[in-house]
């Protein structure tokens, strides 16, 4: 059991270095995902499952509450002006939301070719393909590859207008606690973020934890953050009536 984690614990696994995962997390519930060894990235996506032509905005988001990166309070809209999840808890500190994911050219343009042809198992993954195994299960494809977040990874903007990766932004045991305020079907790739200046194909584990937590109360830190995300939770809650 992850430390920390209380005792109505409804489940825990691990994705592996570069591999993929998706399930459905209920509104009232927690997600903690765990940067087991340090430098992981968890690059995910989010839709409202019971329709998943809504899902979630990256540009709502961050214009709603006036930020360029994820962290503690910050809430995770929709396209609908609903709030999917918010994250209650963080050791991390700073989320990209604006770089998107790797693909099989950049991965072999980084790291040499290994096919699963020749390498199996060992072979080197992608997010891009990755994300598309999970989401053909639900019946989603390609234009379904909207903008995603990746957890753990830290990228800015220096002053020439670059976008500089921080390596070794995430320690060993970080974490950050996804709260859902929607039914959400979340889908995962474990792979290595794709301005990671690493020279080895080296993706890390993610762990997850999952319990009951209950929807945000009227208090709540993510809820009172600014007017915007008060208006936020109240077209969620309509939703629920």
């Amino acid at each position: 059991m992850a430390e920390g984690a209380p005792y109505w614990m409804l489940w825990e696994e691990t994705v592996g270095p570069g591999a993929h995962w998706s399930g459905l997390l209920r509104r009232g519930s927690t997600l903690r995902l765990t940067d087991v060894n340090g430098g992981g990235n968890a690059a995910v996506l989010l839709f409202n499952y019971e329709d998943r032509s809504e899902r979630y905005n990256m540009p709502d988001t961050l214009k709603a509450q006036h930020t360029a990166f994820l962290g503690r309070t910050v809430a995770l809209y929709s396209d609908m002006g609903r709030v999917l999840c918010s994250i209650t808890d963080d050791t991390c500190g700073w989320h990209d939301t604006i770089c998107g994911i790797s693909n099989a050219a950049l991965v072999e343009k980084k790291f040499g070719p290994a096919r699963f042809q020749e390498r199996r198992n060992e072979y080197y993954r992608n997010a891009y393909d990755s994300l598309l195994n999970e989401l053909g299960k639900y019946g989603l494809g390609k234009r379904d590859l909207s903008a995603n977040v990746n957890f753990f990874s830290k990228v800015t903007v220096n002053d020439a207008g670059d976008l500089e990766f921080h390596a070794g932004h995430s320690p060993p045991g970080a974490f950050v606690d996804l709260r859902f305020e929607m039914n959400c079907l979340v889908v995962m790739s474990s792979n290595q973020h794709p301005l990671d200046p690493a020279t080895d194909y080296a993706p890390k584990e993610i762990q997850l934890t999952a319990w009951h937590s209950r929807p945000a109360p009227r208090n709540d830190p993510c809820r009172t953050r600014c007017p915007e995300n008060e208006r936020g939770f109240r077209n969620t809650e309509v939703w629920f009536r």
